[in-house]
């Protein structure tokens, strides 16, 4: 049997959904659409989509919209991509942040474990514009595992992104369940290499809460992405986004995710995002305004 949503929960993804301002979440839709930039705000469906819109904020999504990977909790399309990257996206994308007036930009991408290098001179590509039409902007990259190839990974990192993020998603003893095709030790090992490569880049992971993980499977995580190197966390709760999705187990409360901030932060992280409705690129520009 599902859990029943809780009501404050239920009130809190009605809020986000509503945004602040019905002319500025279209007018950010429309000048993505315009110039045919999909996000994982829609693709994904996320809830904060209206709260982001509305902010003029949106986490861009580069590599086309099928992802070669089958997650149990993702709402992305999956199965065989239509061609290569399209070659005119990075400048397109710069061109709509510097029209949002971003000062930080997020950009993340569907895994394209089809390409020879998982995309990853594509995301350069996207990097180097960005700082070439919008200077100043901070760019936070959140990449898939790229099959583990370092080559790929610093490619991405001499493009010179501020902020490397990758999520392990969920506890280890859930991967084959949740997120096939992924492996958590190399996910671990993603992320020790972009610090051991560029110490003085920030390195970020997240996970969610209500796959049916226990807490000290959570605490463990926790101990294995500070052990990593990673300055930023962030803990959000699983939303089935559809009835074929992996079912939710459970719904943590707020007095829960405070509890696991309270521990991230104890443990060395500079920055801990944890609530309900925390995503990866939820509020990045805020938190990473804690690592300052």
């Amino acid at each position: 049997m599902n859990p029943t949503t809780p009501a404050w929960l239920i009130g809190e993804v009605r809020r986000a959904k509503r945004g602040e301002g019905r002319d500025r979440i279209e007018e950010t839709s429309g000048l993505l659409a315009q110039l045919g930039l999909p996000t994982v705000c829609d693709t994904a469906r996320c809830p904060n989509r209206g709260e982001c819109f509305s902010h003029h904020t949106a986490t861009f999504l580069i590599l086309g919209e099928v992802c070669t990977r089958t997650c149990a909790f993702c709402a992305v399309k999956h199965g065989r991509p239509e061609g290569p990257p399209a070659p005119d996206e990075p400048v397109r994308l710069a061109s709509a942040v510097s029209k949002l007036g971003l000062a930080h930009v997020v950009v993340t991408s569907v895994t394209r474990d089809d390409l020879p290098d998982g995309g990853a001179r594509h995301y350069a590509a996207v990097v180097n514009e960005l700082h070439r039409l919008c200077p100043g902007v901070r760019v936070e990259v959140l990449a898939p595992d790229f099959l583990g190839s370092e080559e790929s990974l610093i490619t991405v990192l001499k493009s010179g992104p501020d902020i490397l993020a990758h999520n392990v998603e969920t506890v280890p003893r859930l991967y084959r369940a949740v997120r096939r095709g992924a492996d958590y030790a190399r996910s671990l090992t993603l992320l020790r290499q972009a610090k051991s490569l560029t110490p003085d880049i920030v390195v970020k992971s997240g996970f969610m809460l209500g796959l049916g993980e226990t807490a000290d499977e959570i605490e463990s995580v926790l101990h294995d992405l500070a052990a990593a190197g990673c300055d930023m966390v962030t803990i959000g709760q699983y939303l089935a986004p559809s009835l074929a999705h992996t079912p939710v187990a459970r719904y943590a409360s707020r007095e829960e995710f405070n509890r696991w901030k309270e521990k991230a932060i104890g443990m060395g992280f500079k920055s801990a995002a944890s609530g309900p409705l925390v995503r990866s690129s939820y509020k990045a520009p805020f938190f990473f305004g804690e690592l300052l």
